[in-house]
């Protein structure tokens, strides 16, 4: 299995619950859209001390599966929407052994 990990830091003038939402909700409805996908959360609410403003924790079947997933059209949906919205973004995908 592979782990997808994305940290994300809001624009200053987009930092609130509903656009933290409208990520969440759109991602997590991924998993009823895009084959490979085992699982898929996003946290919003970080605790103090953190420097991220929400992280993606999701889970696929193989490296394939991350590969569709990311070139899926309603990822890129959700994607573009993001990217409008955040000031920087840091990715780590793995192997799960």
């Amino acid at each position: 299995m592979i782990k997808h990990i994305i940290l994300w830091n809001l624009k200053e003038e987009h930092d609130n619950l509903e656009t933290k939402l409208k990520i969440k909700n759109g991602l997590e409805a991924l998993i009823s859209k895009i084959p490979g996908i085992v699982e898929i959360k996003v946290n919003i609410e970080p605790i103090a001390g953190s420097n991220a403003s929400l992280m993606l924790d999701s889970t696929f079947e193989n490296l394939e599966a991350l590969d569709v997933y990311q070139k899926h059209e309603e990822h890129i949906k959700v994607a573009t929407f993001v990217r409008s919205v955040v000031s920087n973004r840091v990715c780590m995908d793995y192997e799960v052994k």
